[in-house]
C-alpha cells in the first residue's frame, strides 16, 4: 500500500498503521501515490458505473464497502454554468466519495473502533460506510448540527457524541479519542485517502465532457477536501497528457467565516494570526472552519491553478437556495454557496458542485 508522508517535514509512515497524523508536527498526512497508468475514454466503456471505474487513479481497488457512489449527473444551468449533482449520492452528499475510501481502508486494517468528526455530512457518510463494512463507529458533531443530519448518523447505527462549542472543539474531542490505541481516525481532513476519493469528482467531469474540463471549477471550501481532491485530479490528468491545461480553481467561503479568503487576499502562505474566537454563525455550516489544518496546501493549490477566493453573504446564500429550488434543485445551504458566487458568470465555462441535499438542513430562515 502507498505510504503516508508529511508535507511539512518529510516524516513517513506505513499507511497500514493506525497513525492518524505526523508524529513530529501533528499535521495531516499526504499519500505517496502515483496513478498507475493513463486512462482513456474508450477504456472506461463497460466498467462499473461508480467512482471505482477510475481504478488506475485510486490507491485502493476491489472494494467491498461500495454503495454505488459516484457518477452523478452534470446538468447545464445557464449557457456557461453547469452543476454536478453530488447531493444524489447514497447519503445525499459529496462526502461519500471520500468516506468510502476511509471505510474500505479501515475494513482492511480491522481496528477496534472508528471515530470521525464532522459538521454533519462527513459524519453521516462515515457512519453509513462503516455500517456497510460492519465497523463500530463513533461520530463527534458540534452542538447546533442540523437535527436531520444527527438523525441520519444515528440511523446508520453509529454512536453520536454531541460536543459543546464549535467545530474546532469537536475536532479536538475526536482527536483525543483518535489517540486511544486500536482506533482508526476516519478523518476527512487528516487522512489523504479521503482526498483521493474526492478527486473522482473531476475525473467524472473529464469523462462527461468528452475528455476535457471547464475553464473553471468552483468549490465550497471549509477544510478544503473537495478542492484538494480537484487539484490532485487536474494535476494527474495534465501529467498524463489527458488535458492540455488545468482549469482555475475558484474557492468559495461564507463571508462570516472566511479565514482562507482573508489569507489569500493578504498574499499570505498560511492563515493569518488572529485571536482564537468561535466561528461566527453562518447558514453554510459545512464550511464554517476557522482554522483548517490544510490551509497552506489549499492556498497553494488555488494560486497554482490561477484561481481565486470568493465570499458570499448570508443573504446571497438564502437567495441562491431559492433560485436553485426554482430550477428544480433543492440543495442545502452550504451546497448553494458556489452558485451564489458564480451563477451569474457569462465569460467562461464553470461547474459548481451541489454538495448536499436540501432535506439535510431545510430552507434557510
Amino acid at each position: 500500500m502507498p505510504a503516508y508522508i508529511c508535507p511539512q517535514d518529510g516524516t513517513r509512515a506505513d499507511s497500514t498503521a493506525l497513525t492518524w497524523c505526523c508524529p513530529v508536527c501533528r499535521g495531516p498526512w499526504d499519500l505517496e501515490f502515483e496513478a498507475t497508468g493513463p486512462l482513456s475514454l474508450n477504456s472506461l466503456t463497460g466498467r462499473v458505473n461508480s467512482l471505482w471505474r477510475y481504478e488506475e487513479a485510486l490507491p485502493l481497488s476491489a472494494p467491498t464497502t461500495t454503495l454505488g457512489e459516484g457518477r452523478t449527473p452534470l446538468v447545464p444551468l445557464t449557457g456557461t454554468v453547469s452543476a454536478k449533482l453530488d447531493f444524489l449520492m447514497p447519503t445525499l452528499s459529496f462526502k461519500d466519495r471520500g468516506a468510502v475510501m476511509l471505510a474500505e481502508l479501515a475494513r482492511r486494517l480491522s481496528p477496534e473502533r472508528v471515530v470521525a468528526d464532522s459538521s454533519g455530512n462527513a459524519g453521516t457518510a462515515v457512519a453509513a460506510y462503516c455500517a456497510r463494512a460492519s465497523l463500530p463507529c463513533t461520530v463527534y458533531v458540534p452542538e447546533g448540527t442540523s437535527s436531520k443530519k444527527t438523525e441520519q448518523i444515528r440511523a446508520h447505527g453509529a454512536r453520536l457524541e454531541i460536543v459543546p462549542g464549535d467545530r474546532e472543539a469537536t475536532a479536538a474531542a475526536a482527536r483525543t479519542a483518535a489517540d486511544v490505541p486500536g482506533t482508526f481516525y476516519a478523518s476527512h481532513v487528516f487522512n489523504p485517502y479521503f482526498l483521493h476519493g474526492t478527486k473522482t469528482y473531476v475525473y467524472e467531469l473529464w469523462e462527461d465532457l468528452g475528455g476535457r474540463l471547464p475553464d473553471a471549477i468552483a468549490v465550497p471550501v471549509g477544510n478544503g477536501t473537495l478542492l484538494l481532491g480537484a487539484a490532485l485530479a487536474t494535476a494527474e490528468l495534465h501529467a498524463q497528457g489527458l488535458i492540455d491545461r488545468r482549469p482555475a480553481l475558484i474557492a468559495v467561503q461564507a463571508e462570516a467565516v472566511s479565514p482562507l479568503a482573508a489569507a489569500f487576499r493578504a498574499d499570505a502562505g498560511g492563515l493569518l494570526d488572529e485571536p482564537d474566537t468561535p466561528a461566527a454563525p453562518t447558514l453554510a455550516e459545512g464550511i464554517a472552519i476557522p482554522r483548517p489544518p490544510r490551509a497552506r496546501a489549499i492556498l497553494a493549490a488555488v494560486r497554482e491553478s490561477g484561481g481565486t477566493f470568493l465570499t458570499v453573504t448570508e443573504d446571497q446564500i438564502r437567495t441562491a437556495q431559492l433560485e436553485l429550488a426554482a430550477r428544480g434543485l433543492y440543495v442545502e445551504t452550504t451546497g448553494v454557496a458556489c452558485w451564489a458566487a458564480v451563477g451569474g458568470w457569462t465569460d467562461r465555462s464553470v461547474v459548481v458542485p451541489l454538495c448536499g441535499a436540501g432535506l439535510k438542513t431545510g430552507l434557510a430562515p
